[in-house]
Formats: C-alpha cells, sequence, structure tokens
C-alpha cells in the first residue's frame, strides 16, 4: 500500500477517530488505526467493539491496501510532523514508511484484515438534524448522566422519538435533564438508550454547523450517526430506561419568575464558600418580590437578595448548589420560571413549550443556618 496525504486532513482524521481507540484492552489489534485504501477512497478506522469511527480523508492512492499501525504511536507522529505532503507506503512485512520532507518513519503494522471492521447496520429508520442541534442538545443534557456503572441505564442518554418529536433525557437519581427537538420530516415512533461516552465522544467531533445535518440511523442493538464523511456506530444500551413521565408533574404551589445570569451568578458566588467535597446546600427562602439565597460553610456564610415575581405561597428550601448551576448554564432564556410544591419536593425549572425540562431533588438542610 502508498498513499500520499496532507499532513493537515490526515491529523484531523486521525483526532476524529483516536476518540474510539479503547484506552485499555486484551486485544492489542484494537489499539491499532485501520488505514483501508482498498478502494479508491482513504478511510481511517478505530473500533473499540462499543463505539466505532470511520472518517474518510482526501489523498491520493498510489498502491491500494490495508494496514493496522498502532494509534497512539501514529496519531504522535502525524502530529509533529512538518506542515506538508505525508507519504505513507507499507511493504510485504508490514514495516510502514511514514515520510515528510525531510523526517523518516519506520514503524511495524499489523495485518488490515484482523481488524474489527464497522458492523453493517441494516438501518430500520433514521432521522436527520443539523450538527449544530444535535451539540446542543447532548450540551444540555449529557451533565446528569450518573458516572457510576452501578446503573447502566443511568450513564446513557433516553433517545425517544414521539409524534415526530426527539426528546432527549438524562437522569443520575438527583435530576432529570429533558430536551425536544422538533422533526422536520414523519418518522415512526423509537426509543433507545445511547451510551453517554459515545455522545461525549460524538460532540467532540462534530463541527456545530447549522447548516450540515447529521443522518441518525438506528436498529434494535446499534445507533449510527453520519456526518462530514464521518461514520460513527455505537452499540446501544440495553433495558427500559426509567419511567420518567411519572417523575414529571404540572402541580405547583409556588412559581418563580427570575433573571437566569442573576440567580445563576449568585449561586456561583455562593460556591466560593464551599470546599471539594463538600456537601453545603445552598438555602432558598422565596417571598414576595424576593428570593433570598443563604449559605454557610467552614469557611464562613454569605446571603444574597434577589428581585423575583412569585406566585403562590412563600418556600424555605434547600439544593445542591451544582445542580442549580448545571441547568442553569445550559439554558438561554433570559428569565427562567421555576415551580416548586414544598420543601421535600422537586424543583422544576421549564419554558411554556416544555422544549426544556430540568427537574432538581432538594436536599435536607437545617433551617437555624
Amino acid at each position: 500500500m502508498k498513499i500520499v496525504c496532507n499532513k493537515s486532513d490526515l491529523v484531523k482524521g486521525v483526532n476524529i477517530v483516536s476518540k474510539a481507540v479503547p484506552g485499555k484492552t486484551t486485544m492489542p489489534i484494537l489499539e491499532c488505526i485501520l488505514i483501508d485504501a482498498t478502494t479508491d477512497i482513504i478511510k481511517l478506522t478505530a473500533n473499540d467493539m462499543e463505539l466505532g469511527i470511520q472518517t474518510e480523508i482526501a489523498g491520493e492512492i498510489i498502491d491500494r491496501g490495508m494496514i493496522a499501525i498502532d494509534a497512539k504511536i501514529f496519531s504522535e507522529i502525524v502530529r509533529k510532523l512538518p506542515d506538508n505532503e505525508v507519504s505513507i507506503e507499507t511493504d510485504d512485512r508490514l514495516q510502514t514508511t511514514i515520510v515528510c520532507e525531510k523526517s523518516k518513519f519506520d514503524i511495524s503494522g499489523k495485518p488490515g484484515n484482523e481488524f474489527a471492521y464497522l458492523p453493517i447496520i441494516e438501518k430500520d429508520d433514521s432521522i436527520a438534524i443539523s450538527q449544530f442541534t444535535l451539540k446542543e442538545v447532548i450540551r444540555q443534557t449529557i451533565f446528569s448522566i450518573a458516572d457510576t456503572e452501578s446503573n447502566k441505564l443511568m450513564t446513557g442518554e433516553l433517545f425517544e422519538i414521539k409524534d415526530n418529536v426527539l426528546r432527549v433525557a438524562s437522569l443520575d437519581g438527583h435530576r432529570i435533564s429533558i430536551r425536544k427537538i422538533e422533526l422536520k420530516n414523519p418518522v415512526s415512533d423509537y426509543k433507545m438508550v445511547v451510551p453517554g461516552k459515545t455522545l461525549i465522544e460524538i460532540s467532540k467531533i462534530l463541527s456545530g454547523e447549522a447548516e450540515s445535518m447529521v443522518e441518525i440511523s438506528y436498529t434494535n442493538n446499534h445507533i449510527v450517526f453520519e456526518f462530514d464523511n464521518t461514520i460513527v456506530v455505537s452499540r446501544l444500551i440495553e433495558g427500559d430506561y426509567f419511567k420518567i413521565d411519572q417523575m414529571l408533574s404540572s402541580d405547583y404551589d409556588t412559581k418563580v419568575r427570575i433573571n437566569k445570569k442573576e440567580f445563576l451568578n449568585c449561586i456561583d458566588r455562593a460556591t466560593l464558600l464551599i470546599k471539594e467535597g463538600d456537601k453545603k446546600p445552598i438555602i432558598i427562602d422565596i417571598q414576595d418580590e424576593m428570593m433570598e439565597l443563604k449559605i454557610k460553610s467552614q469557611i464562613g456564610s454569605m446571603n444574597e437578595e434577589i428581585m423575583i415575581s412569585k406566585d403562590g405561597k412563600d418556600l424555605l428550601i434547600g439544593f445542591n448548589p451544582k445542580f442549580l448551576i448545571d441547568a442553569l448554564r445550559v439554558i438561554d432564556d433570559e428569565e427562567v420560571t421555576l415551580y416548586l410544591m414544598n420543601a421535600k419536593a422537586p424543583c422544576f425549572i421549564k419554558d411554556e413549550t416544555e422544549s426544556y425540562i430540568y427537574l432538581i431533588l432538594p436536599v435536607n438542610f437545617n433551617a437555624n443556618v
């Protein structure tokens, strides 16, 4: 095999597929990137058996063939090559020569036919959304997946298509994040749980352009994302997701409208007094035209008042400040509305059309603070 391509194209391609190279594996071939030049297109592939990524790069194929090269060393070499044309050539013994200007590397490869190809997915159905929308919806929900493996479903996100609306939801036992996206073309109802790791890696390689589309197709076991000459195939998480509709309520005794930026900045300031790993709640005292936020820790105490408009009862309630900050940071509205029942019931932050819903459970606190 012999191919010639631009360093920048090669680096970009290697960076994309590297997201699917496993950190630890018992199969050394999976620690490689496959360079496939057996057709008229140069394709790079990496696969950790849960997540596989293939991308096409521009270049010239002089001799067809394929080779698997250790991903770590290959990516470090291509990154540090001069900014010029790169030639990659292999011989019968799988020795691979990488040449760029006056730099020449000789490394050994592995047979390409031993590499685990991406599974061929018989697409049941598909939807198309813009790269911008997908990147945004991941950013706006991914923070509330659980990082523990004890409940596999909590480490993924629900993708549910119903009545031509895609609903993306995540939860970790303390909070729920939900975003809704209206789909342009009619599509059958479907639900699946996509691994959080897959979404985090996809988010890193999406350009985020509003004009560029992502085609998302799916089967019982896999989901496929196709965009910009790149294909990402991921296994789905098995099992039925939590019945989140039963956790959502439209009842409230207290409704608060508040300037989002002021609210967020105030909580942010309060967290200055919390040491890493300290579980101090922020206490919110909701009165008629005003909300008072209080926090007390070993370092000191703080309180601040914010103007609000309120319907319903006064309320004293405590929250983990991080959970409020996470939700408020990803809401773009100037004002947010909080719906509350009592000090033991969840708080809902949502807009009129429920295009987003953030549920946050309160925490117990000492009212004498």
